[in-house]
Formats: C-alpha cells, structure tokens, sequence
C-alpha cells in the first residue's frame, strides 16, 4: 500500500488530546495543505482561521452548549456535563465560506480532509467538527464571526480541532454494501 493510501487508513477522529500545543512549523503545515486544495473553477471560497486561544475556545464552546440545549434536536452529547464541542484540542481550524453558494460547503468540505491528512502525516490527532454551528446560530453569532474575522458575507462551514491524540481508537467497520460497481 502506498504511503497516501496508509495515512488515509490511518486517519482516526481523535477525540482527546495533550495539552501540548502543535508548532508553527506544523501550523504552517497545515494551512498550507488547506489553500492547495482543489476547488471549483479554482473559485477558492474558503477563508481558514486558526485558533489557539484557549479561552476563545472555550467561550464558543460555551456559546455552542447553551443553544444546542435550547433545541429538542440537538446532538445528545450537548447533554453531557463535561462535553467540549472542541474536544479540548489546542488548535482548532475554523473554515467558513460565502453565504448562499451551492459550491462552498463542498469546496471546504475537500480542504478539512486535505487538512485531516495532513495532520496524520504529521503525527497529529484530528477531529472534523459540524457542531461548532451552533455558536454562529446562537444569539452570538455575529459576535463570533467577528472575533474569528469571517470575511463580509462568509459563515461557518466546517471546523477542525488538531493536536496531539491522547486516546486510540479501531477503525470503524467498513460497510460493503456502500460501493456498487457499474461495468
């Protein structure tokens, strides 16, 4: 197996990890395996902000708990205690896009897996996140955009949480009966 295909094998959604900060040689890394992903019509809607701000972290988290416990549909590990929708991680890739585009949740979608890769590459733990949406539908939500520097007219699309796994995990069972073959 080439070394591509073992890192894609490899790849776990960690969801610990050490309180040791990644490098800004590992930083750069990853922000550059974000911008040479492949868009439509090499559109490039993306915007990536990292953060390392512990306590930004944790008030968006915050912000994420408090309107996930307003829904009735909300994921129910919004209801545990101790959840953090970051997991703790100490860098977290904020990806948002132009607003109303067919194209941009794709696109991102693409360049959080470029980063995903990346950091297995590097030896890093990562975690693809959905749920830090609820921060940008709570009544802080414009506050922060602003704090996260969105670009006029971007939202949250995506996120990822990387660091340095502090637990294991198997591979999750692949389901053969997800691939038909067309000859």
């Amino acid at each position: 197996m080439n070394k591509t295909l073992q890192l894609i094998a490899s790849r776990r959604s960690h969801r610990a990890y050490e309180q040791k900060q990644i490098t800004a040689e590992q930083r750069a890394a990853l922000l550059d395996a974000a911008v040479q992903s492949p868009s439509a019509v090499n559109r490039q809607p993306w915007h990536f902000t990292l953060v390392q701000n512990k306590d930004l972290l944790n008030k968006i988290n915050q912000y994420c708990v408090e309107n996930a416990r307003s829904k009735t549909d909300a994921s129910p590990r919004f209801l545990q205690e101790d959840y953090h929708v970051f997991y703790h991680a100490p860098t977290v890739i904020f990806i948002s896009g132009p607003k109303n585009t067919s194209w941009a949740p794709i696109d991102c979608g693409i360049a959080v897996q470029n980063i995903a890769i990346a950091a297995e590459s590097m030896e890093l733990g990562s975690v693809i996140l959905g749920m830090p949406r609820e921060a940008f539908q709570s009544i802080h939500g414009d506050e922060v955009r602003a704090e996260l520097a969105f670009p006029e007219g971007h939202d949250f699309i995506i996120a990822i949480a990387v660091g340095y796994p502090a637990d294991t995990k198997d591979a999750h069972v692949v389901e053969p009966n997800k691939i038909h073959i067309i000859e």
